[in-house]
């Protein structure tokens, strides 16, 4: 049980919330629930590398590593100075980049092919000019045939989608979280109809 609380630290999120509310979008981490089905849509055949976005305490790097994402494939963007030193200590073996999502592409290592980004950034409470340059490196990352992943709080379609020149494939609402959150996958690929996750 000592372990659980250490993982979660809702001091932490609280703490950063207070400092930095615009940028931190939880008062507590995602539920393992939450996190299980953001990397289940991660597919593991194929290169490429895995970026997550917004990691605060490991929650959804856990369940990468645990769908089956090797560490070598996985690079953590991380804006909290809080949060980066605590991935650090948990997630050694892990590359963790303290960095701004804006400025993703000057981060990813020159001449890495890019499969998926996983993100839990604030993207309806950011600033539209803040969203659309994290966007906008998306669209740079993942064409032609990756992948985005990214949660909200917001049940329906998030107004940031008509910054997103990707199709919208799929959904899924996780009620099993505090408070319940919406997946919305993306690809950068052929457009195909828009289906429901199961």
């Amino acid at each position: 049980m000592k372990e659980y609380f250490r993982n979660i630290a809702p001091g932490i999120f609280l703490q950063e919330l207070l400092n930095r509310p615009g940028a931190v979008g939880a008062i507590c981490p995602s539920s393992r629930f939450l996190a299980s089905d953001m990397a289940r849509q991660v597919p593991l055949e194929g290169d490429g590398l895995v970026i997550e976005l917004g990691a605060g305490t490991g929650v959804i790097t856990q369940a990468l590593l645990k769908h089956g994402v090797q560490p070598a494939d996985l690079l953590i963007v991380e804006f909290s100075a809080v949060f980066v030193q605590r991935l650090r200590q948990r997630f050694p073996d892990l590359n963790i980049v303290h960095g701004n999502a804006a400025d993703l592409c000057q981060l990813v290592p020159p001449g890495r092919k890019i499969k998926a980004i996983v993100s839990s950034l604030p993207l309806c409470s950011l600033p539209p000019t803040v969203t659309q340059a994290i966007l906008q490196q998306w669209q740079a990352l993942l064409q032609p045939n990756g992948l985005a992943v990214q949660f909200t709080y917001h049940l329906r379609l998030p107004k940031w989608r008509e910054y997103l020149a990707a199709r919208h494939e799929r959904s899924k609402i996780v009620w099993a979280n505090l408070p319940p959150a919406n997946i919305n996958i993306f690809s950068f690929n052929e457009p195909t109809p828009d289906i429901a996750l199961p």
